[in-house]
């Protein structure tokens, strides 16, 4: 096993840890704030200072750049019968990975939600929500019929529905910080699986 796959699950597990902690230390730290009532942008925006960047940088940021990584690394591991669709697939699945990560890069403004920087921060967070579900739709179709890829395709598809229907839909059921952060749970955890792709030693 070479130095990159022995990386690969601690990193996403970095990853995991990296934005659940800034999110609790931020949340305790921030007053006001809570969990069940407001977006995770909120504890990087503008008028958090320092401290909103150093959320957005462990918050966003390092977990994105982590999951684009392992995007990456995706690519090469897919099989060589897996067709165009897995491939186009991997590289919206990085695409999406640095959407994520530009949310930390470009941070909301409280005072001008609608406008301004904040539109920015929006089309990064669209990006993410746009590119990862239909990326995660192509590598599905891709692996679906592969030895040893069938449960992570299945896997795959899971997660792109949660996050369209969480992310397009769910405010409406849950409300927009739960569905928010359902939709991000769904997207580390894809990262972990695919860290961990092929499921078989055969298959790779």
């Amino acid at each position: 096993m070479n130095l990159s796959a022995r990386l690969r699950l601690p990193l996403a597990l970095v990853a995991v840890a990296s934005i659940v902690i800034a999110t609790l230390v931020a949340g305790l730290a921030t007053e006001g704030y809570s969990q069940l009532r407001h977006p995770l942008a909120w504890l990087g925006a503008e008028q958090m200072g320092a401290r909103g960047t150093l959320f957005g940088l462990f918050g966003f940021v390092l977990p994105g750049l982590i999951g684009a990584w392992i995007a990456l690394e995706l690519r090469p591991r897919l099989p060589a019968d897996a067709g165009w669709a897995a491939r186009i697939g991997a590289q919206l699945a990085l695409l999406a990975a640095l959407g994520f990560a530009a949310q930390g890069v470009l941070p909301l403004d409280l005072e001008a939600v609608d406008q301004g920087a904040s539109r920015y921060h929006a089309t990064a967070w669209l990006l993410w929500a746009l590119a990862f579900p239909l990326g995660g739709g192509l590598l599905a179709a891709g692996l679906w019929q592969r030895t040893g890829w069938r449960g992570f395709a299945a896997f795959t598809a899971l997660a792109a529905l949660v996050v369209v229907a969480c992310g397009f839909l769910g405010s409406s059921w849950i409300g927009a910080a739960s569905a928010q952060r359902v939709a991000f749970a769904a997207w580390l955890g894809w990262g972990m699986l695919a860290a961990a792709a092929p499921l078989s030693r055969g298959a790779a």
